[in-house]
């Protein structure tokens, strides 16, 4: 974090119960309550009160860093996690405890989530949209699940994503059936109209201000519902998916994007130990790489080549990793999907552990 000039005064009070925590533009009520001195630069801690509700914040309560004990090390974990870095590789270089990472990461994730709809602003669809089901696991293969995604054919901007539970199925040992029934009876079965609802959200959140649209997927038959009900009218072009996956497949993009995630993420490569041991942390590792593939990594290989943010006109220019952590983004003053504010709050279950621990945090986020 760089020192704020002397002239900086803060934009609206971070208390999110207090009536100025939304209105931005208009003077608003506080004062300067001296300052704080701390190890880390800057070493000099502005801090201020709000006249109307009371709270006492600080120049730091609008950084990315709030509350960290090591804020120097978000840019590298952000480098690192897109460059196929599992989380104790990332804590055995920048030589820090694997807690920390893991901290570190599900922060950059939740920031992911409101940098992406703050930038987005949920523009309507330019062309078609092509939407597909990355199949992954959560702490076993009794555990899959698919990460619903969307992505815009003529940008490559990808827009959105759902999480969606999967029963195993497949190729099984009799030892493999008899574990899964096992677990089906202790735990229940996973609900067979999950991806129907994954893709239901995922659609509504996509093509809510559109009265028409193209939409591209594969021949899964749990689409086709969702498609239909959709109040948007929809015309939806079917691709086998034993189709060759090369530059003419209608679901390129969609392909290409499952391939840029396995790619770069190290919890979905098919042969690994650095699976993701919570559903919950996947949904937060996805949300980086949202925001890496849309606005920091060119859409093609080409050096320097315009990025799915810049075509699709989200963005005037490439973003850097210090651009994106440039501020830290309340989720009070940004409204998310029902489904990205479930990740938020680290509402996805994982079913095989006894405890799923909630992001309940009044001052940090």
């Amino acid at each position: 974090m760089q020192q704020r000039p002397e002239s900086w005064q803060p934009p609206f009070c971070p208390n999110p119960n207090c009536r100025y925590h939304t209105v931005t533009g208009t003077p608003w009520p506080f004062k300067k309550a001296g300052y704080f001195r701390r190890q880390l630069a800057p070493n000099r801690i502005r801090r201020f009160r709000c006249r109307e509700c009371g709270r006492c914040f600080s120049t730091q309560t609008y950084s990315v860093t709030y509350w960290m004990k090591k804020p120097g090390i978000l840019p590298e974990v952000w480098r690192q996690t897109t460059s196929c870095a599992a989380n104790r590789q990332v804590a055995h270089n920048l030589r820090v405890a694997p807690d920390t990472i893991d901290r570190a990461i599900s922060r950059l994730g939740r920031h992911s989530l409101l940098a992406h709809v703050a930038l987005w602003r949920q523009l309507p669809p330019v062309g078609p949209v092509t939407i597909d089901g990355l199949e992954t696991f959560e702490w076993s293969q009794f555990f899959p699940f698919h990460a619903n995604v969307a992505v815009e054919v003529e940008s490559g901007f990808f827009s959105f994503f759902t999480d969606s539970e999967l029963r195993r199925k497949g190729r099984m040992t009799p030892w493999q059936r008899k574990r899964r029934e096992e677990l089906e009876v202790k735990l229940g079965r996973p609900d067979p109209r999950a991806v129907r609802r994954g893709i239901s959200e995922l659609l509504g959140v996509i093509l809510a201000t559109v009265p028409e649209a193209v939409v591209r997927s594969d021949d899964h038959p749990a689409y086709r519902d969702p498609v239909r009900r959709n109040r948007c009218r929809i015309r939806h072009e079917v691709t086998s998916s034993r189709r060759r996956r090369d530059g003419d497949n209608a679901l390129f993009e969609a392909n290409l994007l499952d391939l840029w995630i396995r790619h770069g993420s190290a919890n979905h490569k098919r042969e690994t130990i650095a699976w993701s041991k919570r559903r919950q942390r996947a949904m937060e590792r996805l949300a980086i790489v949202l925001v890496d593939r849309n606005y920091l990594r060119s859409r093609w290989k080409k050096r320097g080549g315009p990025t799915p943010g810049m075509l699709r006109g989200v963005v005037g220019r490439r973003l850097s990793v210090e651009d994106v952590l440039e501020a830290r983004l309340f989720p009070g003053r940004i409204e998310l999907p029902s489904a990205w504010d479930r990740y938020y709050r680290g509402e996805v279950d994982t079913q095989a552990l006894a405890v799923n621990r909630r992001h309940r945090l009044k001052y940090g986020f």
